[in-house]
């Protein structure tokens, strides 16, 4: 025996099949609307990552050119560094060849000599100029630092490790050492009197 409705149960089936068929259409609007938001946010994401890798790329050649450019310029700087100090000797090596191109035919020795010293002096001022300076080291005391020891005297009228003899000039560059001293340096006398040994025969007697 069939169940029998009621026009009023029909009724509000149906609207219970009209409301889930609503639900279902919106509920597949939301999803789609959601999907299309993702992928324009994915199109954004993927152009700004491209604008960055243009950047990037960019900015590496630009680097690389200046990394050119920097290791070039340094490489002429060494080369060229000492141009004005090799410019400002060139007059003194003129003067030295004068002198010696002159001295071949002169017979006074002593004019001369006084040339050679008067183009050393020259010499000595332009170097010095350049902060190149010489450093006394006879009769001060001998300091690894600026010294190098060619050979030690026993000698009793100075100190032990007193320079005695500069054999080779040391020079200062601004506040460093550019060349130690080539030095003589003092050392304690040795003792020749020996004290008188004790002999048998002079235990004996």
């Amino acid at each position: 025996m069939t169940e029998q409705t009621t026009p009023q149960e029909e009724s509000a089936a149906r609207n219970d099949k009209s409301q889930e068929t609503e639900s279902g259409r919106e509920g597949a609007g939301s999803s789609a609307a959601d999907l299309a938001g993702l992928n324009v946010r994915l199109e954004e994401a993927q152009r700004l990552a491209e604008t960055y890798r243009d950047q990037l790329l960019r900015k590496a050649a630009e680097f690389e050119n200046y990394k050119r450019r920097a290791e070039a310029d340094y490489s002429s700087l060494i080369r060229n560094a000492n141009e004005t100090l090799l410019s400002s000797l060139l007059p003194i090596l003129d003067d030295f060849h004068r002198s010696l191109k002159s001295g071949k035919d002169q017979k006074d020795t002593d004019a001369f000599y006084r040339g050679i010293e008067l183009i050393a002096s020259k010499l000595t001022r332009t170097l010095e100029l350049e902060g190149l300076k010489p450093f006394e080291s006879t009769g001060h005391p001998f300091d690894v630092h600026y010294h190098d020891a060619l050979l030690q005297v026993p000698r009793n009228d100075v100190p032990p490790h007193t320079v005695i003899e500069e054999v080779e000039r040391g020079y200062m560059l601004n506040d460093r050492v550019l060349r130690h001293a080539k030095v003589i340096v003092s050392t304690a006398p040795e003792l020749t009197d020996k004290p008188p040994s004790d002999s048998p025969e002079q235990e004996e007697s």
